[in-house]
């Protein structure tokens, strides 16, 4: 029986610009507790969500929680992949439940979400339960989040797949956005940021480039 496959990508592979990605109170305050994920990884993690969405023309909503009175400021190595952008500051545990985000979210429009931020259970779960229940796609990146143990991390991730959010990994999430090593325009700014932030994978590439110059594709 023949096969009807074509060269196309599937529907729920992401591309830069069918998606807002919201990066949720990654702050002093909620990292002190967060032991899910170390705090250097974590820190490394988000950074290279931050430059691959900024680098790809990503919509991108950050947003913190008491930031001037109790959590404190965002990572600085998300807000330098966003200079200028405002932070959206809340009183809400919840950050579907605020107003400024919701009205920025509608002002984009796009019913594909990225979710990544500090706590896992309360901060993400909140947002992509909320957003699944208004008809929302939801994706959540699970190394760009972290929980006060092992365990809350892991039931909320579960909670949240179970009710139909697709995991991703920070790595996946650059990767996933480049997709084609063909893509000359975007090729040395994604291995740009492998190099910086993609751990052993970015080691590979200096390594490779160095020694026998290579070249993906």
């Amino acid at each position: 029986m023949p096969t009807n496959a074509t060269p196309k990508p599937g529907s729920e592979l992401i591309s830069p610009k069918d998606h807002t990605l919201i990066m949720i109170d990654f702050q002093s305050q909620m990292s002190f507790a967060t032991k899910s994920i170390d705090a250097v990884l974590l820190r490394n993690n988000a950074a290279l969500v931050a430059h691959a969405a900024a680098g790809f023309g990503v919509s991108t909503i950050l947003t913190t929680v008491a930031e001037k009175t109790f959590s404190g400021p965002m990572f600085d190595e998300i807000t330098a992949a966003f200079p200028g952008q405002p932070l959206l500051d809340r009183t809400s545990m919840n950050t579907w439940e605020d107003a400024a985000v919701i009205k920025q979210v509608n002002a984009i429009g796009k019913k594909r979400l990225v979710l990544c931020g500090l706590w896992t259970s309360v901060c993400i779960v909140g947002p992509a339960l909320s957003a699944l229940d208004q008809g929302f796609e939801v994706y959540a990146i699970a190394d760009a989040c972290g929980d006060v143990s092992d365990e809350a991390h892991e039931r909320a991730m579960q909670r949240m797949i179970q009710a139909g959010v697709r995991p991703m990994t920070s790595l996946q999430y650059l990767l996933e956005l480049q997709r084609d090593w063909a893509r000359g325009d975007t090729y040395d700014m994604t291995t740009g940021f492998a190099k910086k932030f993609g751990g052993a994978y970015g080691l590979g590439v200096i390594y490779a480039k160095t020694m026998f110059s290579a070249h993906e594709g």
